[in-house]
């Protein structure tokens, strides 16, 4: 009579271990992007606080403790769908100034936030990919319900990389501000009406605080 006993409790047991294997699984993941959103924030820390490298001005230097950011939420941490442009399109960028880099539309990503899906344009810059170094990036400009309150009015940036198939991570904990947010001295890509997500993106640096 054991061995039906040790079967049916193969089969209640199965699972829950598949529950708390799960959970297990969740926990590190949830981990691992705490992790990179740490390591990203700081990063633009230390370059914030370079003189040499940094968008602020002498008078921001003179109360910089760090850059305000949202608090981590991985609901900001997302799997989006990339769709690589049948035909690149090349356009030029509208910025602050009257500089037009040229990027090209290399794709889109399409994701879900809060239950909504949304799709946005990734850019590539002729100018950037034509260095080794950054052969591989692109470019999303973003504008959300958050600018002009907890968030830089013109919208903000995010870095990506060219991924090997068609899904693409996507950290908004690491969406940064455009220099203009800090200085008029900077030329700064305007983000495109088409990439604005309808809802509260509560992630990435806020705006600038108020000198």
């Amino acid at each position: 009579m054991a061995k039906p006993y040790i079967y049916s409790m193969k089969f209640i047991l199965t699972p829950l271990l598949l529950i708390i294997s799960g959970l297990i699984f969740a926990q590190t993941d949830v981990s691992e992007m705490k992790k990179e959103t740490e390591a990203f924030q700081t990063q633009i820390n230390s370059e914030y606080a370079n003189k040499e490298e940094s968008p602020l001005t002498e008078e921001d230097f003179s109360h910089f403790e760090g850059l305000p950011f949202f608090n981590f939420n991985a609901d900001y941490y997302v799997t989006a769908t990339f769709t690589k442009a049948k035909k690149k399109k090349a356009i030029k960028f509208k910025t602050s100034t009257d500089r037009k880099p040229v990027y090209d539309i290399y794709g889109t990503i399409s994701f879900i936030i809060q239950d909504k899906e949304y799709s946005l344009n990734v850019y590539q810059s002729h100018s950037l990919r034509e260095d080794e170094k950054y052969a591989d990036y692109l470019f999303l400009p973003f504008m959300d319900l958050t600018n002009g309150k907890t968030s830089y009015a013109g919208g903000r940036y995010i870095d990506l990389k060219i991924p090997e198939g068609n899904e693409l991570s996507v950290n908004f904990h690491t969406a940064y501000n455009p220099y203009c947010a800090y200085s008029a001295r900077y030329s700064c890509p305007i983000v495109p009406e088409e990439n604005f997500i309808e809802v509260e993106i509560n992630a990435g640096v806020k705006a600038p605080k108020p000198h």
